[in-house]
């Protein structure tokens, strides 16, 4: 039976802690859990430095001890419904439970307190009903304009019960009950009023965040929130109409047909340029821009986030999904919200019945809505950008052609330099395809046409993806019109067969004869795929004498030794991993490491790589390279050793049996009593 209890308790403990909660009382819970330490019924709290702004912690603020980027103090406070008792520690008794009215006074909102018993609500917040009183703190009531803080109090038996009475809705509303997206109607005429709860455990009505959550009362429950909220009437859509500093995006959103969209049911998030954020936008790029029906729609898009997200909800740094379908970093900077890190939000939480505005004096323009020299401006390309204008391919980069850039990062000049010269401006029209390439699309084999007629092959490795010799370092950008791959090298594209290119060099002329010596020239100008590890001359002068006459004297042994260099696939450096295999034309594997930027195959470093033929590529080596010795099995080691340390433990066992003391110990009672016992 007491079994069967433990077991039932454990089971009730399970259910209760498996039992889902809001995010609110998750936060609560660990911010309950972080200050136990300090007595009964204690929530950790956090405040940013210099100012009065507190949240209950999850972990991240807790390990990070920062909220919107500024450090914060934590501090040790009774949790929601409890109250301290002189000399014991932590808060151990509940709030007397009292009327609204009341609870007011409790709860620090005496500023309400004061208001709901001019405008005469006292008499109605204390009697029977069951009401939620979402609370203005005091300091909500301070932050008001003075001309409308005026304008209430002046006329206490109208606007100022109506204002407070659209803080109240007439049913009993805890934090469980705020779902995210609800709206209730207030005691107000009936309008609503719109209620958030964010992952974080924030939760906001009309933007307002609670402050003091669950505050029960004889006749219902107050949240004490911190700012005065006003009636909402009308959509986004109509907020934009009627506001002069955005006749600009008004006059966007109509051409785009955008209109619909935000008079429509929703829960959006407008970031608003307003008419100096178009302003600042070079005038032929506007005009494109608003000229193209496609690049204005995403740009508005852009601006325009899937759900609704006040400012009092941002707590960290967060990408959110635009209906562009890229996302936005969201974030906050102190008291400020940020996009994408910069500070460029100059209103916040401007409310429709659909929805939040928020202004701001900078245009964002997506990738979909630029150009190729767009795309390049500010990036780790600018080099190759100003390379492809002065040398006269601008064209290419500003129009709607249908093209795929291949844009070299700008460490990729260091050793080429940045004089544009013939040759240079022949290699940079190489790098833009024919055709808007996606490079998820591509595959291996894939054959790319350039706008001067030349085929670039696709290489696809585990770990890398490149074309010809030059592997793609960063994600593609999609313009308007063309899309832009970021690329680790100049592209050089193939310009004979392997033969064709070892003739051409005179690193190689010991080589080219030793081939021919061999019967393999044939081989080395068809069709294939070839990676060859090409021995320099000063490779085969390394050899004694004798032994490189003797090689070379033999056909047979040297086709042997240079099918040994030639693997049956096209594998450019930017290929190799930490540890990669290839198995030559002849023999058993080749070993092909990276290290500090260097291709090693077998040990050997490779002096020269990515020498582009037609049927494949070249790497000059320094060395004749040689098999690896076969690796040995440790296998047995262990045996080994294992037997080694038993023979020496069995010589010392025996060394301590021969020992006079020992023996003794063997015959005396204690020893004999032991091995009964045993």
């Amino acid at each position: 039976m007491k079994h069967f209890t433990l077991l039932a308790l454990a089971l009730a403990v399970i259910a209760t802690l498996c039992v889902a909660k809001s995010p609110y009382q998750s936060v609560l819970q660990h911010s309950r859990i972080r200050g136990r330490q300090h007595g009964p019924n204690v929530c950790a709290m956090q405040t940013i430095q210099g100012t009065d702004k507190k949240y209950f912690t999850n972990c991240k603020q807790w390990y990070h001890r920062k909220i919107c980027g500024k450090s914060t103090v934590i501090t040790y406070e009774c949790c929601p419904g409890y109250e301290k008792i002189p000399g014991e520690k932590g808060c151990p008794a509940v709030l007397p439970l009292v009327n609204i009215y009341n609870t007011l006074g409790m709860v620090g909102a005496t500023t309400t307190k004061m208001y709901s018993q001019r405008a005469e609500l006292q008499e109605e917040i204390e009697g029977p009903g069951s009401f939620t009183f979402f609370a203005p703190s005091n300091d909500a009531w301070a932050a008001l304009p003075t001309e409308i803080l005026d304008a209430l109090v002046s006329n206490v038996n109208i606007e100022l019960l109506n204002a407070l009475h659209y803080h109240m809705v007439n049913k009993r509303l805890t934090s469980d009950d705020l779902r995210h997206g609800t709206a209730y109607p207030s005691m107000y005429q009936d309008f609503d009023v719109h209620v958030h709860h964010y992952p974080s455990g924030i939760i906001t009505v009309n933007c307002a965040r609670l402050v003091k959550t669950d505050q029960h009362a004889t006749n219902g429950i107050v949240h004490v929130v911190d700012r005065v909220i006003t009636a909402i009437t009308n959509n986004i859509h109509t907020f934009l109409d009627t506001d002069d500093d955005l006749e600009t995006l008004r006059t966007a959103v109509a051409a785009a047909g955008l209109t619909n969209l935000l008079e429509s049911d929703g829960h959006y998030t407008v970031f608003a340029p307003t008419n100096e954020a178009f302003e600042k936008i070079p005038p032929e790029t506007l005009n494109r821009i608003l000229g193209d029906p496609v690049a204005l729609k995403d740009l508005l898009n852009y601006h325009i986030l899937k759900h609704m997200q006040c400012s009092e909800s941002i707590v960290a740094g967060t990408p959110m999904e635009t209906l562009q379908g890229t996302v936005l970093e969201v974030g906050c900077d102190g008291s400020g919200m940020t996009l994408n890190g910069k500070a460029i939000i100059t209103k916040k939480d401007q409310l429709g019945t659909n929805g939040v505005v928020h202004y701001i004096d900078e245009l964002l323009i997506p990738d979909s809505a630029k150009t190729l020299l767009e795309l390049a401006q500010g990036s780790t390309v600018s080099t190759a950008t100003m390379m492809f204008v002065e040398a006269g391919l601008e064209s290419h980069l500003t129009g709607s052609e249908s093209v795929t850039m291949l844009a070299p990062q700008n460490d990729a000049f260091k050793e080429v330099g940045t004089d544009i010269t013939g040759e240079i401006t022949t290699v940079l029209s190489h790098h833009i395809v024919k055709e808007q390439l996606s490079s998820r699309s591509l595959y291996h084999g894939q054959v790319l046409e350039t706008l001067d007629g030349l085929k670039l092959r696709v290489f696809v490795y585990r770990n890398s993806l490149c074309i010809e010799n030059a592997c793609i370092a960063a994600h593609d950008k999609t313009g308007r019109f063309a899309n832009m791959f970021t690329v680790d090298k100049l592209l050089t594209p193939p310009v004979g067969t392997v033969m064709d290119v070892l003739k051409g060099d005179d690193r190689f002329s010991t080589l080219v004869g030793a081939i021919q010596t061999a019967g393999l020239t044939e081989m080395m100008n068809q069709a294939g795929t070839y990676t060859v590890f090409a021995p320099t001359n000063e490779a085969f002068s390394a050899m004694p004498p004798a032994d490189l006459n003797k090689l070379l004297g033999d056909p047979s042994q040297l086709a042997g030794v240079l099918k040994y260099h030639i693997g049956d696939e096209i594998l450019v450096s930017g290929g190799v991993g930490s540890h990669s295999r290839m198995k030559p034309l002849q023999g058993e594997r080749l070993e092909l490491s990276l290290r500090n930027y260097t291709v090693y195959v077998n040990k050997i470093p490779v002096t020269d790589a990515d020498l582009m033929a037609t049927n494949g590529v070249i790497h000059a080596v320094g060395s004749i390279i040689q098999s690896l010795p076969p690796k040995v099995l440790s296998d047995a080691a262990p045996s080994k050793r294992m037997f080694r340390q038993t023979s020496t433990v069995r010589t010392h066992r025996q060394a301590i049996r021969n020992d006079d003391l020992f023996q003794k110990v063997l015959r005396s009672h204690s020893s004999r009593t032991m091995s009964r016992t045993q």
